[in-house]
């Protein structure tokens, strides 16, 4: 019977052990040494002092919503049925393209024409009773249980985003940037058209945006993704022609969103 020698077989064991480490420690270091001394891409006009590009865009939108007096006074019994209003984040997405103007190496002023599709969700919930209450044409059921009824206004923006680009120096073929800027739309809808809806919003508007992304160079082209910040500096709500159910419950609406860009540039 042949003994079995351990040591031997541990010998053998180890010096694989010990090849495929040296093998992988040469892998690694030739990667590198390719990455240390790749080509930097000048993709992206950065040198120019005036380039362009595209992007998509996809964000969620919402309203600010501040309540009027008349529904935080408990002895106004007008809005004594609403329990809350409470806007809801709804998705959407925009399209347009890249102006850019070269200030510095490290300083762009951007202009991001585009046009964008929103959709505004307000949740307006009711109290029950167990009589059931009845107005024109909303009935709460008598169940106890509140009422929540759904507003949905849809609006296609025009908007002209005007924007200060600082990016940070250039890592190889990467760099980070932050934006900021203000950013004027109007919609393509009249306002009288606007007025048919349940919940009315203003045409015009002008936002704050405030956002930050990375530069990535590639041989043809230069991929930039990046998200964004956008408040309303100006009160859209127009409670005249709103459904005066809840119309005069609403003081002010601001609008609000957060929107992911992929520039191609």
């Amino acid at each position: 019977m042949q003994t079995l020698n351990l040591w031997h077989k541990f010998d053998l064991y180890w010096r694989k052990i010990a090849l495929v480490f040296l093998l992988l420690i040469g892998s690694w270091s030739s990667a590198l040494a390719q990455d240390h001394y790749r080509p930097i891409n000048k993709s992206g006009q950065d040198d120019q002092f005036l380039s362009y590009g595209f992007f998509l865009a996809a964000h969620t939108s919402s309203l600010r919503l501040k309540y009027s007096e008349a529904f935080m006074d408990p002895e106004n019994p007008a809005f004594a049925n609403i329990r809350s209003i409470q806007p809801v984040f709804s998705p959407g997405f925009s399209l347009g393209f890249l102006l850019k103007m070269r200030l510095h190496d490290q300083l762009t002023l951007t202009g991001t024409p585009k046009v964008g599709f929103y959709e505004f969700q307000t949740d307006i919930t009711y109290f029950a009773n167990n009589g059931g209450v009845v107005w024109e044409d909303l009935i709460v059921p008598g169940d106890g249980m509140p009422y929540t009824e759904t507003t949905i206004t849809e609006m296609t923006m025009v908007e002209m985003p005007l924007l200060i680009k600082y990016k940070s120096m250039r890592f190889d073929n990467t760099r980070m940037f932050f934006v900021a800027g203000a950013n004027p739309m109007f919609r393509t809808k009249s306002q009288d058209e606007a007025d048919a809806d349940q919940l009315v919003l203003k045409s015009k508007d002008v936002a704050l945006e405030l956002g930050m992304g990375f530069d990535f160079y590639f041989k043809f082209f230069k991929f930039s993704p990046e998200i964004r910040f956008s408040h309303g500096l100006s009160n859209i709500y127009k409670s005249e022609t709103s459904d005066q159910r809840f119309a005069g419950a609403i003081d002010e609406l601001r609008r609000k969103s957060i929107t992911v860009y992929l520039n191609f540039q």
